[in-house]
């Protein structure tokens, strides 16, 4: 997508401010069709309409009359005959490669999910809020399912690299984030943080009372991840399904709650 974005920019800048969403089917579809400055001025508002129509878009008319203005609009940047088409070229084959790219990302989607959710740790690991079927598979494939591999919460959350390590040296000691770590745990977990403070008020009051004491965004979704590894231990080692209200009424978040209230 930089890639296209950054060809476009060199001779049909337009097309970078009218559609916006360079990955957007109506973009694709339109810019296959009329990959240059001309070609696009030419298209009809029946081909406008029809593209945005497919991707299933709403307020038709309205976006169509809006796309066919701004790419009719006059003072386009122009290039020479020879140096367009060779431009156009490369867009139209780099759409080609970005819709090969997504139908096999789908292909891959549903062998995941349908091997995943064959697991019997499944059920228990997408009950998570944000823990969909691929995040949770790459979790579980990262965790492992071996019983007994980690004996505590704590000891999960230390593979997991999301528990802070404390460095001691005579009087003084440090808290800071583990740098040796799982990347690819790691990222997975956090995604499922950043999602689900969207979706679970106790996450959203965690993660907002970490922003309260100072803590960074990047950090807070971190020691949210730490948090929902611990709760994840306790369900898998419970084999019970997230509760949020078991999860978040503790005496450890009534402390946080507290916190919260006195920063407000």
């Amino acid at each position: 997508m930089n890639r296209l974005r950054y060809n476009l920019i060199q001779y049909f800048p337009a097309a970078v401010d009218t559609f916006g969403d360079l990955a957007s089917p109506e973009c694709a579809e339109l810019l296959t069709k009329a990959p240059t400055p001309s070609r696009a001025a030419a298209l009809t508002l029946t081909q406008i309409k029809a593209a945005l129509k497919r991707a299933h878009r709403r307020t038709i008319d309205e976006r169509a009359t809006k796309i066919r203005t701004a790419l009719r609009a006059p003072g386009r940047l122009t290039q020479p005959g020879a140096l367009e088409a060779a431009h156009a070229a490369a867009t139209v084959a780099t759409l080609a490669v970005i819709a090969t790219i997504d139908t096999h990302i789908e292909i891959l989607n549903e062998q995941v999910t349908t091997a995943f959710e064959s697991h019997p740790q499944a059920a228990i690991i997408t009950s998570l809020p944000g823990m969909g079927s691929v995040v949770g598979a790459r979790v579980l494939a990262e965790f492992g399912d071996a019983p007994g591999r980690y004996l505590t919460g704590k000891a999960r959350r230390n593979f997991a690299g999301t528990s802070p390590i404390t460095r001691a040296s005579g009087k003084k000691s440090a808290v800071s984030r583990r740098y040796v770590h799982n990347d690819r745990l790691l990222d997975a977990l956090t995604r499922q943080a950043f999602t689900a403070i969207r979706v679970s008020p106790g996450a959203r009051a965690y993660y907002d009372t970490q922003r309260h004491r100072g803590v960074e965004h990047n950090a807070a979704l971190r020691h949210l991840a730490n948090r929902f590894v611990g709760i994840l231990h306790g369900c898998l080692a419970s084999e019970s399904v997230y509760d949020e209200h078991i999860a978040w009424t503790t005496p450890a978040m009534a402390g946080l709650t507290t916190q919260k209230e006195d920063a407000t």
